[in-house]
């Protein structure tokens, strides 16, 4: 019974619906919920730095709840998505309900859609991919899925890496270079990926431009079903989808940098070169994105089987909280500069 405690990361979905629904001051009860209720309750819950078992994870691992409760958010996304668009062309829409139904869908898109995604872009299977690349349509962030697996994880913690926070960046500025850094290098990635297979430009396994079709032909047909306004909420929702998933690559590596060994390389990811969480409502709600470093450490490993490791640097609080925090640069450097181990930050060498 305790394995549905991820039902809980419905419980986003949830409260913006019910601002969808019933409208006026409750359209911002999703984004006080997700910055304000959840921090308080992760103050008020322990942490919780147990482990599962070898026997357990194998047990955990052949359960298809935990897929299913990924799965689940496809057509919850959509839903909320659809709906959001269709109730924003209501005449009656007073402009600060669009702003907080805005708001409300792209909390629903950054949290259920791009992070599920996430988890969902590492599996082997293909309907398991196929569900991750959709989560990330209406997002307008497909190309994560090649940058996130055949970049990010690679040059993770080192200069190279966009998704990678330098020691004393602000998010603000980490928005920026974060986002446009890891669009730039998808096609990069992409290139080579069809260069190394000799194919061209135009290949049907030129992945990025199909994604470049898909998402236009996405706010296209959302313009001829539902004109400017409904075009609008669905690029609006997603760039709040987008900035509170770099907001979480932000917490993720702040200051923490991989060094070179004799040969000129970057030693392999370690466990140290991602900030771990064990505030358990945020471990829960993120469907444990918050145990980074072991999911760096272990790509492959499924979110109900992910370890805390002792050497893993931890933060203060849960990564809802510690989002909350990057938006004020000197609160989050007063807390976090000091947390990062001098050896791993050149900047500080």
């Amino acid at each position: 019974m305790k394995d549905l405690k991820y039902l809980a990361a419905y419980s986003i979905p949830l409260v913006v619906f019910i601002g969808l629904y019933f409208k006026g001051p409750l359209v911002y009860f999703a984004p006080i919920y997700a910055f304000v209720i959840i921090p308080i309750l992760e103050l008020i819950f322990p942490v919780d730095t147990e482990n599962v078992s070898s026997e357990e994870a194998k047990s955990k691992l052949k359960q298809k709840v935990f897929d299913w409760l990924l799965y689940l958010n496809l057509p919850v996304v959509f839903g909320l998505v659809f709906y959001g668009i269709y109730e924003s062309t209501n005449p009656t829409i007073e402009t600060y309900e669009l702003v907080g139904m805005i708001i409300s869908v792209g909390i629903t898109l950054g949290v259920n859609g791009i992070n599920v995604a996430h988890e969902l872009g590492h599996r082997q299977a293909t309907n398991e991919r196929f569900i991750g690349k959709a989560l990330l349509l209406p997002s307008q962030y497909m190309h994560f899925y090649i940058e996130h697996n055949f970049g990010h994880h690679l040059h993770a913690a080192t200069p190279e890496d966009p998704a990678t926070a330098r020691y004393n960046q602000s998010v603000y500025s980490f928005w920026f270079t974060s986002i446009f850094g890891q669009y730039v290098k998808a096609w990069k990635i992409q290139k080579t990926l069809l260069k190394n297979n000799n194919q061209s430009f135009f290949s049907i396994n030129n992945d990025m431009l199909w994604y470049v079709i898909f998402q236009i032909g996405y706010l296209v047909a959302v313009y001829l079903f539902f004109g400017n306004i409904g075009v609008l909420f669905a690029f609006a929702s997603a760039v709040i989808g987008i900035l509170l998933l770099e907001s979480v690559n932000y917490i993720e590596h702040y200051g923490l940098m991989r060094l070179k060994t004799k040969s000129g390389r970057y030693e392999r990811v370690k466990e140290m070169h991602s900030w771990n969480s064990n505030h358990v409502i945020g471990r829960i709600v993120l469907y444990e994105l918050t145990r980074h470093s072991d999911h760096h450490f272990k790509s492959s490993k499924k979110y109900q089987v992910l370890n805390c490791h002792e050497e893993s640097p931890q933060m203060p609080f849960g990564y809802p909280t510690s989002m909350v925090l990057a938006m004020v640069p000197p609160l989050w450097f007063s807390i976090m500069n000091k947390r990062v181990p001098m050896e791993m930050n050149v900047s500080r060498v």
